[in-house]
Parts: structure tokens; C-alpha cells; sequence
């Protein structure tokens, strides 16, 4: 009877004892389940975030086409009616040459018109969507050239140029549009320090990156300024156009590369350029 109580309690014994497997193995793929679902779930929201941003991005570059070809447009239109009142301020000029208070009228008029020819210039470098000739560009000659044009302003401005840019280093880039985007960065950093400062400006080079910053001392930005500094025609200043950084915006993208502005910790603003080493 022993032997056969045994024999007979055996099965039963397996029986449970296969169903606990099978509770864990259903209990652990459950919980599989349960993390590959949040996996999932979390991977389908990146992607969407992504997608998102991306959606955004393509609306703004429409945006920036459909401007780009409206301020063309523009541009191209004042220039023609602006040779002929240049021409016609010359003749007046030579005919009240004996009359001061008459040419200080003049002198007001011309600059006027002076500035509205440096904002049609800003709106054909914006519009401007031609491809980069690509080239390797010794930075410090380019940024010496850059200031010693701007060395006037530096110096009426008591503002101290501090060029950490080493002999050596190069961007793969067009020659004239990183000069313009150097060119504007550095008077947009003027701007911020009409009563002086230091304007620094740093290069380096990492793996398949070159690197280009600009920093002033100046107040620094807002959130909104920050946010939109690359926006077409914003500006906090009463008199700018709002293009000078788009188009160094623009310059970037179509170098494959970016740009930043923001603030740094010791005070004022950086704005920095990286371009890739080789075309996309």
C-alpha cells in the first residue's frame, strides 16, 4: 500500500509543480510585456516629439522662402529708385556748396538715405539662396581683415578686441558669407556695448567640427530675445532691421552647420558657429 500511496501521489506532485512554471513563466512574461509596452509607448512619443520639431522646422523654412523671395523682391525694387535720388542729392549738393544750413539739411537726407541703402543690402544678403563655395578659410587672417575695418568703431567705443583665434585654424566654408556672418555678429556685439566692453573672439576645432564664438560683455538677453534671436526682422534696437543674425542663420544652414546665442555666466552674450569639416 506504501509503495503504491507513493506511486500514485507522484503525478499529482509533478502536475503542481509544472503549473508554478507556468504561473512564473505567464507572471515574467507579463512583466516583459508590461516593459516592452512603456518602451514602446515612450519610443512612439519621442517620434512623435521628433516629428513635431521637424514639422515646425519645414514650416519656418517655408516661411523664410516665401520671405526670402518677397524681401527680393523688395529690395530689388528701392535699389532702382534709389541710384537716381543718390544722383540727384550730388547735383544738389554742388549747387548750395555756399549755403551751410542748407547742406546740413543735405547731410540728414543723405544719411537717411545711407541707411535705407545698408538695409536693402540686408535684404539681398537675406534673400541671397545660392549655394556656398565651399573652401578652406584661414580664420585669423579673415578675422583681422574683419576688425581692422571695425577699428574706429572699436575705438570710439572704448571696446577691447581680444582675438584668441590661433594662425592655424581653418573653416571649410564660402569666404564672403562667413565673413558677412562674422561681420554682423560682431556689430550686432557693438551694438550691446555702446559704452564699452570687451569683445572676444575664440576658434577650435573637434572631431569633424570647426567652431567659431563671439562673445561680448554687454547686458545680455531676455527669454524672448533668446528664444527669437534668429528670427527674421526681430530686433530690440529702434533702428535695426532684424536680419542681421537671420542671415547668419541662414549662412549656417547652408553650410550644414548651426549657430547659438546665449548668455554666459561671467555676463553678456556669446554667439556660436559650428560648421562641419566637410559638406554634408
Amino acid at each position: 500500500m506504501t509503495c503504491d500511496t507513493q506511486s500514485a501521489a507522484s503525478p499529482f506532485l509533478s502536475a503542481d509543480s509544472d503549473l508554478e512554471t507556468v504561473l512564473a513563466a505567464w507572471h515574467g512574461a507579463t512583466l516583459r510585456l508590461e516593459q516592452t509596452h512603456e518602451a514602446l509607448r515612450a519610443e512612439v512619443q519621442r517620434l512623435t516629439d521628433e516629428l513635431e520639431i521637424k514639422n515646425r522646422e519645414l514650416a519656418r523654412q517655408n516661411r523664410l522662402a516665401d520671405l526670402g523671395q518677397m524681401a527680393s523682391h523688395i529690395a530689388h525694387e528701392v535699389r532702382n529708385n534709389l541710384v537716381p535720388v543718390a544722383l540727384y542729392l550730388s547735383v544738389l549738393r554742388r549747387r548750395i556748396a555756399g549755403d551751410p544750413p542748407a547742406l546740413a539739411a543735405l547731410e540728414k537726407v543723405e544719411h537717411g538715405i545711407n541707411s535705407l541703402g545698408a538695409t536693402v543690402n540686408d535684404l539681398l544678403n537675406f534673400a541671397a539662396d545660392r549655394d556656398p563655395q565651399l573652401a578652406s578659410v584661414t580664420l585669423r587672417p579673415l578675422i583681422d581683415e574683419m576688425y581692422a575695418l571695425l577699428a574706429p568703431q572699436l575705438a570710439a567705443q572704448s571696446i577691447e578686441l581680444v582675438n584668441e583665434v590661433g594662425h592655424d585654424l581653418a573653416m571649410i566654408a564660402d569666404r564672403e558669407m562667413l565673413r558677412r556672418a562674422v561681420l554682423n555678429v560682431s556689430l550686432n556685439a557693438l551694438d550691446a556695448m555702446p559704452d564699452g566692453g570687451r569683445l572676444t573672439v575664440r576658434a577650435w576645432q573637434e572631431p569633424g567640427t570647426a567652431t567659431l564664438e563671439i562673445s561680448d560683455t554687454g547686458p545680455g538677453l531676455s527669454q524672448e530675445a533668446s528664444n527669437r534671436a534668429f528670427e527674421p526682422f526681430y530686433t530690440t534696437k529702434p533702428t535695426g532691421t532684424g536680419l542681421g543674425l537671420a542671415i547668419v542663420y541662414r549662412m549656417a544652414q547652408s553650410h550644414g552647420g548651426q549657430v547659438t546665442m546665449g548668455n554666459v555666466p561671467t555676463g553678456g552674450t556669446a554667439v556660436t558657429l559650428r560648421l562641419p569639416e566637410r559638406r554634408r
